[in-house]
């Protein structure tokens, strides 16, 4: 899709923050497994490269929520703003998929 048309059909935004929110989630699953696998691990070898993954993966995770809070993407610390922001998504996701099922000739 070309800059023009994703913004003003808006998106490019919901794009950017699909993709950020699945990054998010994948790292946060990422983090959790790491932490498993340090604790059923019995090689000091492997145990050490496992938390050098984790201590990367925690970065990552720290880079990607910075990113989507910074661009309005993820509001946290304001429940009710987020609460707000994903009832708009969703509102957003059933029109584009509305749009998409229903195209005008």
């Amino acid at each position: 899709m070309n800059p023009v048309t994703g913004n003003a059909t808006g998106m490019n935004a919901m794009t950017d923050q699909a993709i950020a929110a699945d990054l998010l989630n994948s790292a946060k699953a990422g983090i959790k497994n790491y932490a498993t696998a340090i604790a059923e691990t019995a090689s000091p070898e492997v145990r050490n490269m496992l938390w050098d993954q984790l201590s990367k993966t925690v970065k990552l995770h720290e880079q990607i929520f910075n990113y989507m809070h910074t661009n309005g993407l993820y509001e946290p610390h304001d429940i009710n703003k987020q609460i707000q922001m994903d009832i708009q998504n969703a509102d957003k996701a059933i029109q584009l998929a509305s749009t998409h099922m229903n195209p005008i000739s």
